[in-house]
């Protein structure tokens, strides 16, 4: 039986008057969830007392903590400038992140544009390289890059380049955004074959997911989310999936309902007879 963690990427909409990320951590706490993950999309503007004192929140409440790094970073960007400012807004997410306790970044990391997805592989290896030989250097050992796998096909994403470079990287893990690979797959997902991936890949490691339905107009893939319940991809087969197996996970929900649809998936899985940690 999966042991799981579940919460929202962000503050629950629960906690209406919530003032910072630890007012959050508590209403996810008394919502009866146990993940949550730092939404820093717009850029990083947590300091780094209110990271500290967001980890001790999250410790003392038993909340587990991640990170979403800034949407703006591309990898592959063929304007340096725009590299450099990626690896700071990154190395800043991370730097949070190892404060807070929070175990892990997670990023979308990259555009194939100029160079193609074949070079683009390579200088995203190259450069989150250096900045994990950075996090050793600096002590920052807690702390993994979440390469996320993405739904458009012109991104840096999918399962194989994000499986392929946490193989080769020690500080680097895939995150499986179930609602992307759906998109990515044209409309179709099987979860019980990248569950035994992750298996077959990092044996019992924690492993690290987002959860939302998608939009499609017109047949295509549009970057919306919707609700739980828009079944797209549908979420109880996933729960019927995690209750045949012995993994341990953590599953943002990135519905706009948020805690609602959290609270949701938590139902479906306890009909599954899986239960949060």
């Amino acid at each position: 039986m999966a042991r799981v963690w579940l919460g929202p990427a962000g503050i629950p909409k629960y906690a209406k008057r919530a003032k910072d990320t630890v007012e959050g951590i508590r209403a996810v706490k008394e919502l009866g969830l146990n993940a949550m993950e730092v939404e820093f999309v717009q850029g990083v503007r947590m300091g780094v007392e209110a990271a500290e004192r967001a980890g001790e929140a999250a410790r003392e409440l038993g909340v587990k903590l991640s990170v979403h790094a800034p949407y703006f970073i591309n990898l592959c960007s063929d304007e340096a400038e725009k590299v450099e400012a990626s690896i700071k807004r990154l190395w800043d997410s991370v730097d949070r992140a190892h404060r807070m306790g929070a175990w892990i970044v997670v990023v979308h990391a990259a555009y194939y544009g100029k160079l193609g997805p074949d070079k683009c592989y390579d200088a995203v290896k190259e450069r989150l390289g250096e900045l994990t030989d950075k996090m050793l250097d600096e002590g920052i050992d807690d702390v993994f890059i979440g390469v996320e796998i993405t739904a458009r096909n012109n991104q840096f994403g999918s399962v194989e380049e994000a499986f392929g470079l946490a193989k080769e990287l020690k500080r680097v893990r895939p995150v499986v955004d179930w609602g992307h690979l759906y998109a990515r797959n044209g409309g179709t997902i099987d979860y019980g074959s990248v569950l035994d991936l992750w298996r077959t890949t990092f044996g019992d490691e924690h492993m690290h997911t987002h959860f939302t339905s998608v939009k499609y107009r017109n047949g295509r893939y549009v970057d919306e989310h919707e609700p739980i319940s828009a079944n797209m991809p549908p979420f109880e087969p996933l729960a019927e999936e995690l209750s045949k197996r012995d993994v341990a996970i953590t599953l943002i929900c990135e519905s706009p309902l948020l805690d609602q649809d959290a609270l949701l998936m938590k139902e479906i899985l306890e009909k599954h007879g899986v239960r949060l940690v």
